[in-house]
């Protein structure tokens, strides 16, 4: 196990009693000289340019197993990774907390994780990701481990995974390539499986790599073919490049169609007036779970970064009758890749249409406010900020209580749960029967025993404070919309004289 990215006790010891060797964090240019008047009067330690700039290792992220036989089962079937991440801003923690969460990306992916390293820079290097030197170190860590994959925290560009896989000698990933190749693991509809296919294509198209000018180029223009040609025509990696294109195309022409009978329905819902919720939150946080304990719906649940990718929507009843549809949502995470946003965005607009966000946070995670944060920021992007939320704390019964105190506080609506033993299930539907739009229209009607359809429809798409059955009909006293009061309204009785 490699040792941790924290200073040693000596270190710190040292940086109080010579504070004229150490550097503040702002200041990591070669060029830029330490001044007593200036950086003699810091707070707290600071730390040297070179231990700052120093490839850490991450504690915690080895997955190597105890047993010899399960090792070598693993080992054909698993590529060995070694993660690298820059740290740009925050604390360690925050570094490390992102890696490590990486790290569960990775082995969600199918993949054994051996060593994560962080580098901290003002900005990754525009060559290598982590600079020329840190490379080279990076190789060493890849030789000394035998990893076969590098994993970047980050989306880099054709250059940089060019070039950085020339200094380590083996493949060189991103994290939005790990997670597309995660989507493409767990997609099983057709929508899903076109979507995930066009946000791959959209990556993959900038970087395209070919054999460089020595690649055949088909004959040009000219009547005659043979030596009647007329300028070098296309290359193959352009060829490559304009079919990519034309499958984006037609893609793009297949999700259209699919999310005109996603509206379809969307529209029959919004005509009968049935209000709608929509589960969104952070992957793993439990949104399958609760659609689950909630309605029965049956839907995979696992231990694992988006395990459920595809949309379910199901009816549910609250617990004064009335019914509403609930859908369950592709999970977010820190730095979704914009090409998944774009892909995905038919379905995600099932949160912008609803009435009602159930917006679900792991209360167990260490930092659940993070998870929050990504989420909205992503709830922002598919325009859904007018659509009213209640954070629901997922897993309660694992969280810490202090945790729980803390979000509870900080998020005025907001409820504690547990999907798994149906701690606060109740709470949560009184919760959602008192935040769903109510119908505006309160109307008294003497109904018919012949009409039977409207008093259906009203126990169906309205709220029946009253009901009596009279030798003349159905006596309702309901709240509906407008179109269905209009219906009842000639059933009103006379007033009394």
């Amino acid at each position: 196990m490699t040792s941790s990215s924290s200073f040693s006790q000596d270190s710190k010891r040292f940086a109080h009693s010579h504070p004229e060797g150490f550097r503040a964090d702002a200041l990591m240019e070669e060029d830029v000289a330490w001044s007593h008047e200036i950086d003699g009067e810091r707070d707290g330690d600071q730390f040297d340019r070179s231990d700052r700039a120093a490839l850490r290792r991450v504690v915690g992220l080895s997955t190597e197993l105890e047993d010899v036989t399960e090792v070598e089962y693993r080992q054909l079937r698993l590529e060995r990774v070694v993660l690298v991440g820059v740290w740009t801003s925050g604390t360690v923690q925050d570094a490390e907390n992102s890696l490590a969460e990486l790290a569960a990306l990775a082995e969600t992916a199918g993949a054994l994780v051996l060593d994560g390293v962080t580098q901290r820079r003002d900005k990754p290097d525009a060559a290598t990701y982590i600079g020329s030197g840190k490379a080279e170190e990076l190789r060493d860590v890849v030789v000394e481990t035998g990893a076969d994959t590098v994993i970047c925290d980050g989306e880099l560009s054709p250059g940089q995974l060019i070039h950085l896989e020339d200094v380590v000698k083996v493949k060189v990933i991103d994290r939005t390539a790990l997670i597309l190749d995660i989507f493409a693991q767990h997609a099983k509809s057709r929508e899903g499986k076109a979507q995930v296919a066009l946000a791959q294509m959209q990556y993959m198209l900038p970087r395209l790599r070919g054999w460089g000018q020595s690649l055949s180029r088909q004959m040009g223009g000219g009547k005659g073919g043979g030596l009647a040609t007329r300028g070098p025509g296309e290359t193959k990696i352009e060829t490559d490049r304009r079919r990519i294109r034309e499958k984006m195309a037609k893609m793009r022409r297949e999700i259209a169609e699919m999310k005109t009978g996603r509206e379809i329905k969307r529209q029959e819902r919004k005509r009968h007036k049935v209000p709608s919720v929509a589960i969104a939150g952070y992957t793993n946080a439990g949104k399958s779970s609760l659609l689950n304990r909630l309605t029965g719906a049956g839907v995979l649940v696992e231990n694992a970064l988006f395990a459920t990718l595809d949309p379910t929507v199901r009816r549910a009843e609250t617990p004064s009758g009335r019914l509403y549809t609930l859908a369950d949502t592709v999970g977010f995470v820190r730095h979704l890749p914009h090409h998944l946003v774009e892909a995905f965005r038919s379905t995600m607009e099932e949160v912008g249409e609803s009435d009602l966000i159930l917006h679900v946070v792991d209360g167990s995670h260490p930092f659940p406010e993070e998870q929050l944060a990504a989420v909205r920021e992503v709830v922002r992007d598919v325009g859904a900020t007018d659509v009213p939320e209640i954070v629901v704390i997922n897993k309660a019964d694992a969280a810490d209580p202090l945790t729980l105190q803390r979000l509870l506080r900080v998020e005025k609506r907001s409820i504690a749960i547990s999907a798994r033993t149906g701690q606060g299930i109740e709470e949560l539907l009184a919760l959602i029967d008192n935040e769903l739009p109510r119908p505006s229209v309160e109307i008294e009607a003497l109904v018919p025993y012949t009409h039977g359809k409207l008093v259906a429809r009203a126990h169906d798409e309205g709220e029946v404070i009253s009901e009596e059955h009279t030798p003349e009909g159905t006596l309702l006293k309901v709240r509906v919309h407008e179109e269905l009061a209009a219906e009842l309204t000639p059933y009103v009785p006379a007033p009394a004289l």
